[in-house]
């Protein structure tokens, strides 16, 4: 199957496209874009992908499934478009940033700026319907989403991957922890973020494994 996805992860992920489950995952996802409101737009689905190429991964922000509101996804886990107010799990990842590094919450959402630095900002799942969390669940992607989990661990070196509540975690038995840091926490959201996402230091021990290994650190 020809997927449009940038050329280093078509190269990497090929023997994916011809599996069954991704065949009817296509199917299934092309019918919902022409009878629902479906987000991101289609050419934003592989977006992270295009951002960061598998050779450039160094670090992996694994989110569960876009944001389902107008104008807010656009493939990039916890990230939305300049201009679009910041999402409160977002807010509360820049107040970690700001009291780990100093580094002032700025005024955009938009984390291409990281992606482009080799942070992939992969979700478990990259459609959803307007307004209704989670309602791609279980359709394949997540098939997907872990080979490219499990492709990263092998083939990759000294990655960090940040896990941010219980559903990420669980993707952690996908990574060879002798060859990458896996940093683990509560979840971001408003709801959690006080049982542990708060001064888990992860952004500066994100820096501090990649300098360790050669690779240039994230300006977050």
């Amino acid at each position: 199957m020809n997927v449009r996805i940038e050329e280093s992860w078509k190269k990497a992920l090929i023997q994916e496209f011809d599996k069954d489950y991704f065949h009817k995952l296509t199917d299934f996802v092309r019918e919902e874009y022409n009878t629902q409101t479906i987000f991101p737009a289609a050419k934003n689905i592989f977006n992270a992908f295009e951002h960061t190429s598998f050779e450039n991964v160094k670090v992996v922000i694994l989110g569960q499934d876009p944001y389902h509101g107008p104008g807010q996804a656009h493939g990039l886990s916890f990230s939305v478009p300049d201009g679009v107010a910041l999402p409160p799990s977002l807010i509360n990842i820049y107040k970690e940033i700001e009291a780990e590094t100093g580094k002032k919450m700025p005024a955009t959402g938009d984390l291409t700026r990281w992606a482009d630095q080799g942070v992939l900002l992969l979700n478990a799942t990259l459609t959803v319907r307007a307004h209704n969390a989670n309602s791609h669940e279980g359709r394949g992607w997540e098939i997907f989403t872990d080979a490219v989990i499990k492709t990263l661990s092998d083939q990759g070196k000294n990655i960090v991957f940040m896990l941010w509540g219980s559903y990420a975690r669980k993707k952690k038995v996908l990574i060879d922890s002798h060859k990458h840091l896996i940093l683990e926490s509560a979840h971001p959201s408003p709801l959690s973020a006080y049982r542990g996402f708060f001064g888990n230091n992860h952004f500066k021990q994100c820096n501090e494994y990649l300098k360790a290994h050669g690779k240039m650190p994230v300006d977050w």
